[in-house]
């Protein structure tokens, strides 16, 4: 493999993380690394070309992400058996391979995506969104509702195959826990589980998005959002966002228009009580559905956030919440509350798709909320973010004053715009090598807009350790100054 790293060097401007990148795919297109051959694991090949693990960690998960390379589990990672063309590819004879290009309706994986290292775990100060943190979960407690999920009356139940039911008992913890507070008050058949919110967001696009259909998306935002009204034929209207919120200047009516307004994705801006009124007055006019997606969930600490939905009184808006920010990602449990008549064929397309989420995991979650324990975890949760956001927000302030915070005052992450001189994934791969990791703000935002933005989510690190971690992000911003950046990635070629 060492011929293929001959051009990583350091005095370059380049950044290490780019080149090491074009490095391995070079190697890869030219035959010196074939199929099915195991790569050099990321500690050995790091100590090899001196530079930090964490850069080949990050190179490794980027060359699996477009298909270079395969992970094995407990084994390492592998050169891909089907690559670019051009390249050698696995015995098969000249023109038997299908056409993907020509037979593919869609390419989901050129998309852009948001990318995690898959070893988030292992960097000193993971500035991560989205995790759960294990020093806050009850495990315990969550093993013992496990356990009674697993009583003889509840097995006789879950275990049976119900295509479209949701757990009744998850249900109505939810009625009477979990959206009470959000101001929502709903009926059984108002109300169904998913597979987290993005499943929600499917459900809605395939029911309510022809092609043509004009759906309003917030800018920036969420961008599995996009990729999956894209695909349902949508044409995309932006809504660009500021301090109050998405804005409702766009020109023409829209079918279907998707809010965050407790915390806005990824802005972490709260919506103003006059931009809501405006949201509704609008979808009102133009006859159009809005999907909220609550994606911070229960864990939002800032005081007496209500829903949109709480406010609606035409049955306009469908309510998407979640248990996994709270819970685990992992546990995937979600929830709809909308229209019954919407519910009813969110069901049923459900039911084409997946049946119902697991109902044992949807009894062993409605154990911990009946006994109260959920409850006492987002009490727990929101303390925690609660002063590790004002540590973070201070020292942002404090460490990187080039950089402009946005207008959030809560949430579980920062926003920030980098100084003009700073190129964003320059700084990332730069933070990387320093043990820091930070996520950059690409994927949510407009393609001339790359390179601009970063996310620092506070979800997972130690408060002790968030100050430490913006000190490395500033000496990170510090290194990288001035410097060109990144090639954009390889586009993806003809099958």
């Amino acid at each position: 493999m060492s011929g293929a790293l001959t051009l990583v060097d350091k005095s370059a401007a380049e950044p290490i993380q780019a080149q090491l990148r074009r490095s391995l795919i070079t190697a890869i297109q030219s035959g010196r690394l074939s199929p099915g051959q195991r790569m050099m694991p990321s500690r050995q090949l790091a100590q090899q070309v001196g530079i930090a693990r964490n850069t080949v960690t990050l190179v490794y998960d980027e060359l699996v992400a477009r298909g270079y390379l395969e992970p094995v589990p407990r084994k390492g990672y592998f050169v891909a058996e089907v690559r670019e063309a051009g390249a050698r590819t696995a015995a098969v004879a000249p023109g038997q391979r299908p056409n993907w290009n020509a037979k593919l309706r869609q390419r989901p994986a050129r998309l852009r995506h948001i990318v995690k290292p898959s070893n988030w775990q292992d960097y000193a100060y993971p500035f991560i969104y989205g995790q759960v943190d294990p020093k806050l979960f009850p495990y315990n407690i969550w093993r013992a509702c496990s356990r009674d999920a697993l009583g003889r009356g509840a097995i006789d139940w879950w275990s049976a195959d119900r295509a479209v039911d949701d757990d009744p008992m998850l249900v109505e913890e939810i009625r009477n826990h979990i959206l009470p507070e959000k101001g929502i008050y709903a009926e059984p058949d108002e109300i169904l589980i998913t597979l987290g919110i993005q499943h929600g967001i499917y459900l809605l696009g395939q029911l309510l998005v022809r092609p043509g259909a004009r759906v309003g998306v917030e800018t920036p935002g969420y961008p599995d959002a996009r990729h999956i009204f894209d695909a349902a034929g949508a044409e995309l209207v932006e809504m660009a966002v500021d301090e109050d919120g998405a804005r409702m200047d766009h020109p023409g009516p829209l079918d279907v228009m998707m809010i965050t307004p407790t915390h806005q994705c990824p802005t972490m801006v709260t919506m103003s009580a006059a931009r809501r009124e405006e949201v509704l007055a609008r979808a009102r006019a133009d006859d159009a559905i809005v999907i909220e997606d609550d994606y911070e969930g229960e864990t939002t600490f800032t005081e007496g956030l209500t829903s949109l939905k709480s406010a609606d009184r035409d049955g306009r808006v469908a309510y998407l919440g979640t248990l996994s920010k709270v819970l685990a990602p992992g546990v995937r449990l979600g929830f709809m509350v909308a229209d019954r008549t919407l519910v009813a064929e969110a069901r049923w397309l459900r039911r084409l798709i997946n049946r119902s989420a697991p109902l044992n995991n949807q009894r062993t979650a409605a154990i911990f909320l009946a006994e109260g324990h959920y409850l006492g975890l987002i009490r727990t949760i929101r303390s925690a973010h609660a002063a590790r956001w004002k540590v973070l927000a201070e020292g942002v302030d404090r460490h990187l004053p080039g950089f402009r915070r946005s207008a959030g005052t809560g949430g579980s992450s920062v926003w920030l715009e980098c100084p003009p001189e700073v190129e964003a994934g320059a700084l990332a791969a730069r933070a990387a090598e320093l043990g820091v990791l930070v996520e950059s703000g690409d994927p949510f935002v407009r393609p001339q807009e790359r390179g601009r933005f970063i996310r620092l989510g506070l979800a997972y690190i130690d408060e002790g350790l968030i100050d430490a971690g913006l000190r490395r992000i500033a000496e990170a911003a510090r290194d990288v100054a001035g410097r060109p950046a990144a090639p954009p990635p390889l586009a993806p070629l003809e099958a």
